[in-house]
């Protein structure tokens, strides 16, 4: 299970090294219910408990699926956004009862906005890495398998969008490739040599997206799209694994709203920070978001344990 495949991404446009996720193989329900939990969660609390798990949860997912790619999408730009969208909230918002010091133009800094800013930036940053890793999972056959019948012309659309943009930044790199191959990239000549080269690929790239969608639109009508009682080929079955997955999703989502009701994932940041004091059943709240959130990866890691005691038995 520690292979490495060259599969197509959600918008099945690009190849990306993608590990063979256990998740993955999962019925798509699943995998749409699991993701529009992690991703509502995380934005809907800000406790900093429940933030740090979903962060940790995403971030640690995101590892898994994409390993170095990963490491450096974190690094490179989460990371860098953390700290700017931390440090911005308080040089505009200058509410909060504990004033830390005071800036040039007489605001002061407080202490409330400060870690609000954190929080938001935390919730931003977490909710676009579950998002990363729901582009890895969710390709786009899965979308269509899901949403196909009940809005097929808007899943259609969908899917296509989620898949122009990769598709076409592959192809006009194949071009440029070509081009330079033969001294008329973008980046080789002068100014005005480069300009023509760049103006070159561009319309060769217009030729092949015009070629493209006329031969897109010849394969759905060959294949009948649109017809009365048409059906569709899918290899998706519900099986008991997906009932257990859906089981145990639904168990953990239900002791953490149950906790919310309760009022253990709010925080007040304004006047004053406030929260309600840790509980033993904050603490069951809390290891049941960590199971949510670390749910792919303990899949995962039981699929590596089986194959691994599978190889050693033969």
């Amino acid at each position: 299970m520690r292979s490495w495949t060259r599969r197509r991404g959600r918008t099945g446009g690009g190849e990306a090294d993608v590990r063979r996720d256990a998740f993955a193989s999962y019925h798509p329900v699943v995998g749409f219910a699991y993701f529009v939990a992690v991703i509502a969660f995380s934005m809907l609390w800000m406790h900093p408990v429940l933030q740090a798990i979903s962060l940790f949860g995403a971030v640690v997912y995101s590892q898994l699926l994409r390993s170095a790619k990963a490491l450096r999408f974190n690094l490179l730009y989460m990371l860098p956004l953390l700290l700017f969208a931390a440090l911005l909230n308080p040089a505009f918002n200058h509410a909060g009862a504990t004033i830390l010091f005071y800036l040039r133009s007489g605001n002061p800094v407080t202490l409330e906005s400060l870690l609000y800013g954190a929080a938001a930036a935390v919730m931003f940053v977490t909710v676009l890495i579950w998002f990363s890793c729901y582009n890895a999972v969710m390709t786009s056959d899965k979308f269509i398998y899901l949403f196909g019948r009940l809005l097929p012309g808007l899943s259609l659309i969908f899917s296509m969008v989620l898949r122009f943009v990769p598709r076409y930044r592959n192809q006009i790199g194949r071009i440029s490739l070509a081009q330079r191959s033969i001294g008329r990239d973008a980046t080789q000549g002068s100014l005005v040599r480069k300009a023509q080269n760049g103006m070159r690929i561009v319309s060769i790239m217009t030729t092949w997206a015009l070629e493209n969608a006329i031969e897109t639109a010849d394969s759905m009508k060959a294949r009948g799209y649109g017809l009365p009682r048409r059906t569709s080929f899918s290899l998706y079955r519900f099986d008991r694994r997906d009932r257990l997955a859906l089981g145990w999703l639904a168990f953990f989502a239900a002791i953490v709203l149950t906790g919310a009701a309760l009022g253990h994932n709010a925080i007040r940041f304004f006047p004053s920070i406030r929260m309600e004091p840790a509980t033993p059943l904050s603490f069951i709240v809390y290891a049941s978001y960590c199971a949510l959130c670390l749910m792919p990866v303990g899949i995962q890691l039981v699929e590596d344990f089986k194959w691994k005691f599978i190889a050693s038995r033969t």
